[in-house]
């Protein structure tokens, strides 16, 4: 599951947990993201707090796990090398999935090499109750479109954007993210200067 994860939250500790069970995953390895090639419309939080966060929230599932290899690169992080790298990993009797937001699959066909990422893994689009798939058929065509397993996940009206903005409002995100990361938020002081 990839993701700037700045910070992570439960909308995607749910939809981890519901790809897991409905795809019967032996695990989910959570790759924040070091330099993403697609979003430069804030600054990051430094990599080494996003990755601590995801790490103090998946602690307690014995089926999530983290990877550092995306922020431990140089230069921008493109999902290609991060699916090679898995691919050599694990070999290819792995079934490989890729777990993102239906909303950043849609832009897929911007993605580096995207005609030989769809041969390397599957998609999971996460997707909330009512969400239209038909622009999923419109925009990606039939090839990309058939590897792309559409999921819906119980709606859950959460964003990081949102938590930093109520962070930087002095507003309550207890119930938003779990516990360790709100205390980590605290303790280091993050998302208290404007974007």
């Amino acid at each position: 599951m990839g993701g700037t994860f700045d910070p992570i939250h439960f909308g995607h500790l749910i939809t981890a947990e519901e790809v897991r069970v409905q795809f019967e995953l032996d695990q989910v390895i959570f790759v924040p993201c070091g330099v993403p090639p697609h979003k430069k419309k804030y600054d990051l939080t430094d990599a080494r707090h996003r990755h601590l966060m995801v790490e103090l929230a998946v602690a307690d599932n014995p089926h999530f796990t983290t990877s550092r290899m995306e922020i431990d690169r140089d230069g921008p992080a493109y999902t290609i090398d991060t699916m090679r790298t898995f691919r050599e990993r694990f070999g290819d009797a792995c079934q490989l999935y890729f777990i993102t937001g239906a909303d950043a699959i849609l832009e897929m066909l911007t993605w580096r090499d995207n005609e030989s990422l769809i041969e390397l893994c599957r998609f999971v689009a996460a997707t909330r109750p009512g969400y239209e798939l038909s622009e999923l058929d419109r925009r990606l065509g039939p090839r990309h479109r058939a590897r792309i397993d559409p999921v819906s996940v119980p709606g859950i009206e959460i964003s990081s954007t949102d938590i930093r903005r109520r962070v930087r409002q002095g507003k309550p995100i207890q119930y938003l993210t779990p516990s360790a990361t709100v205390s980590y938020i605290r303790k280091h002081a993050l998302y208290q200067q404007p974007e």
